[in-house]
């Protein structure tokens, strides 16, 4: 397990009053009850903060989700993230994970996460994921999951031939289809979320998704204000149903913001490669 950053701390941004924005964040990991070595890795550094959660077994899969972290963590100069510098930090860590193999079977793993992040002149979360992590967003009382897993079982919900809860239970439940590793061109997904009053993310590894289900990830955010708080919560409910994996989680609130009322609030989802393309 590897951890850039601080586990609580508060960033606020000094750009013009357009644009100025200010947040408070924590993040916490457990190696949970049923494995050995605690795979997953963190960012909390602005401008970003993200989970890496390691494939390949014991120290493989712990060093893959350490050179995403490293590399990622790595942006910690820039004051906002372009697409490109996501999808060069991720080929980096690829790189490096080429050289952990020995024999055992390739190394990788998934990530997810959020950047701080101009779009059209006004600060955003670019929300990235290669993998089944995730992250989500709270409005209020809503929790919506922004990111869309990169697995077999969401590829057969895609295609009408299984439910939800059909997928909770099936046997290929842990097989992703995108990764970070493996001598692989990782291909993350790309959203924009708009900077705005009152906005939560939840970053997060399929320890905690698979052992608690989204209503009471809600519930939980809801019921606790401070970051610590809530992380603390989601582990403690992630382990008393049953800690099968490890989980991490990171909760972003923002305390400041621009106003919002011209702010469109959809949330345009493209690929950091079409985006890439694009200004190339």
């Amino acid at each position: 397990m590897t951890h850039i950053g601080a586990a609580t701390g508060e960033h606020a941004t000094q750009g013009p009053e357009g644009r100025q924005f200010a947040v408070r964040w924590a993040g916490l990991t457990d190696t949970g009850f049923r494995r050995q070595h605690n795979e997953d890795s963190l960012v909390t550094q602005p401008p970003v903060f993200a989970v890496a959660d390691g494939m390949g077994g014991h120290s493989h899969g712990d060093l893959a989700s350490k050179a995403v972290a490293e590399q990622l963590g790595g942006l910690g100069s820039l004051e906002a993230v372009e697409p490109i510098d996501v999808v060069e930090a991720l080929r980096r860590a690829t790189d490096v994970i080429e050289k952990l193999g020995d024999g055992e079977g390739s190394a990788g793993t998934t990530v997810t996460g959020c950047a701080f992040a101009m779009h059209e002149g006004a600060p955003h979360f670019a929300v990235f994921n290669v993998g089944d992590s995730r992250t989500y967003a709270m409005l209020g009382e809503r929790l919506t999951r922004i990111t869309i897993d990169h697995s077999v079982v969401q590829e057969l919900i895609d295609a009408g031939l299984l439910t939800e809860e059909e997928a909770e239970t099936h046997p290929e439940a842990n097989v992703v289809t995108r990764g970070v590793g493996a001598g692989i061109d990782p291909v993350p997904d790309y959203f924009l979320l708009p900077i705005m009053p009152q906005l939560r993310l939840l970053v997060c590894s399929d320890g905690l998704t698979k052992e608690v289900h989204d209503i009471d990830i809600e519930r939980i955010l809801w019921e606790h204000d401070d970051p610590a708080a809530a992380a603390n919560a989601l582990v403690s409910a992630a382990l008393d149903n049953g800690g099968r994996d490890n989980v991490t989680v990171i909760v972003v609130d923002v305390t400041r913001a621009p106003t919002v009322d011209d702010v469109d609030r959809t949330v345009p989802r493209t690929t950091l490669r079409d985006e890439e393309t694009r200004r190339s």
